[in-house]
């Protein structure tokens, strides 16, 4: 370690970079920089020493070579404590660089916005990654700087401590800066490896790099005796559990991250004010308002009112005093929504045994996530894009000889909508608000039927008039005839099996009326 008396300072993410170099130039730090940086802090009276000056080389070729040089990288990794080091440096004339403020050029966001082929291959930055490996190899001597978010930590740390760094930070930092690099070239291997002769993308290259940053180690995985932890997906944007906000209650477990998870997803499906019951990751209760969130939840509660004991609930909507004291009836792992009153926190704080419930406030703003859906099997990940395919059920096919009625096909939509967040097999009974009855999980889709039947006639719900969604297409009638003798109106599934018209046959038969999507919605 010792006092940082210069950097070399040339980031292409130039957010708070000003305010920082100035600190370091008021500590007495003299900065090393180039191009678009160095005319930067010039226009804000930021002394600076170009890295022409420095090598008596200036940038050529359209700045693609500018720091490649023994005085750059000689400065860097030099070894200090090294005689041998020092002397060279001393007869070959170089200066010791004790700091590198580097991040790169934007290549992720060129090819998020489809540019030409020539100009994301120029933003594959190599003096970049080279100064910042070399600084963080030899991190004891220099500190590396990557994130912008790192920037007034090392701001405060260099004022305390008179221009130095600890060891730990200095440590800190290099990794930080190994998984950027990590990351810039992942992203670059990604790329690359999913263009054909012909420069084209297609869906999966060769390679697959997927970059995590560990949120918090958990207290065990999905049972106690295995270890886990929780990892952000660096691609992942939009509504997220790893974006969250905890407001109230205990550490988050394994298994309430999963059911989290699969709340979120059920509620974002529903622009309406919306609530939903999960039981291990399986929606147990659904409902939706034009009332109010508190008449919501009280309906998806009304669905399954065991199940939904010690379950994890979603709402789309704020939470208000009226919705906490209804939530404050039934002893839940976690409540979810965008955020809460005063006076719900309040509520839901109220007595010792609220205490332990987690409130996550998450952003629910829709967003095109770019992450993919990864499930691991045992020596190797499948990959695959996440399940979103919304219809519009009125441009469903209709098969049989009854159309749906206008209330009918505002139950489908509900229905196709729930039965997409269902684990396969998938059998739901709904009304055009409120789930009914859910079969879930099963070996076959009649047993699915007959358990959704028997769940609505256990909670005292009335099935008659009720629509069925099916995740996947009816192999046999049976399950026709199930839905029917429970008092179903309408079918709503996938269809392509090769007994459609005996299924089609026996909707005919009921009087019930039935619409193909055209796609399914496994969920394993």
């Amino acid at each position: 370690m010792g006092k940082i008396k210069r950097a070399l300072v040339s980031v292409s993410d130039k957010d708070g970079i000003v305010d920082f170099a100035a600190g370091l130039a008021g500590l007495g730090i003299e900065i090393l920089s180039t191009g678009g940086t160095a005319a930067l802090l010039r226009e804000n009276r930021i002394d600076v020493t170009e890295v022409a000056d420095v090598t008596g080389f200036p940038e050529i070729m359209d700045g693609r070579v500018k720091t490649l040089h023994p005085k750059i990288h000689g400065g860097i990794l030099a070894l200090r404590d090294k005689p041998e080091h020092r002397a060279q440096m001393e007869d070959l004339g170089i200066d010791a660089i004790d700091m590198v403020v580097v991040n790169l050029y934007p290549f992720e966001a060129t090819v998020a916005r489809q540019a030409p082929f020539d100009e994301i291959i120029e933003q594959i930055d190599i003096g970049g990654p080279a100064m910042i490996r070399s600084a963080a190899k030899n991190h004891p001597h220099v500190a590396v700087v990557v994130e912008p978010s790192d920037y007034a930590a090392v701001a405060e740390e260099l004022a305390a401590g008179g221009g130095d760094l600890s060891g730990d930070t200095r440590f800190r930092l290099a990794c930080r800066a190994f998984h950027h690099t990590a990351r810039y070239d992942g992203a670059i291997s990604n790329y690359l490896g999913r263009l054909d002769e012909d420069r084209q993308a297609g869906p999966w290259g060769e390679r697959l790099n997927i970059q995590l940053s560990k949120l918090q180690e958990l207290r065990y995985g999905e049972n106690p005796h295995q270890s886990a932890a929780f990892y952000a997906h660096a691609d992942s944007t939009g509504p997220s559990v790893a974006r969250a906000t905890q407001v109230q209650g205990k550490q988050l477990s394994f298994n309430n991250i999963l059911d989290a998870d699969a709340a979120l997803s059920t509620v974002m499906d529903f622009p309406e004010t919306a609530a939903v019951a999960i039981k291990h990751t399986n929606p147990c209760g659904l409902a939706t308002s034009g009332v109010s969130l508190a008449d919501a939840f009280r309906k998806a509660k009304a669905g399954d009112p065991v199940s939904i004991f010690g379950g994890v609930i979603a709402l789309n909507r704020p939470v208000d005093a009226e919705t906490a004291e209804e939530l404050k009836q039934v002893f839940l792992e976690i409540v979810i929504a965008p955020s809460f009153t005063s006076e719900a926190r309040e509520i839901l704080s109220s007595a010792k045994r609220l205490l332990n419930i987690r409130l996550l406030e998450i952003d629910m703003t829709p967003d095109n996530d770019r992450s993919l859906d990864l499930r691991r099997v045992h020596g190797g990940v499948l990959v695959q894009d996440w399940d979103h395919k919304p219809i519009d059920v009125r441009e469903c096919k209709v098969v049989t000889e009854r159309q749906p009625t206008d209330d009918e096909y505002k139950a489908l939509g509900f229905a196709w909508r729930v039965c997409h967040h269902v684990k396969s097999n998938a059998i739901v009974f709904t009304s055009s608000d409120q789930l009914l009855g859910v079969g879930a999980g099963q070996m076959s889709r009649v047993d699915s039927a007959q358990l959704a039947v028997t769940r609505a006639k256990t909670h005292g719900l009335d099935l008659v008039g009720s629509v069925v969604a099916s995740d996947a297409f009816y192999p046999f009638r049976d399950g026709v005839d199930a839905a029917a003798e429970a008092g179903a109106r309408a079918v709503i599934q996938p269809g392509g099996s090769i007994r459609d018209e005996e299924v089609i046959a026996a909707a005919d038969e009921h009087g019930i009326a039935m619409v193909f999507t055209g796609i399914r919605h496994f969920r394993h």
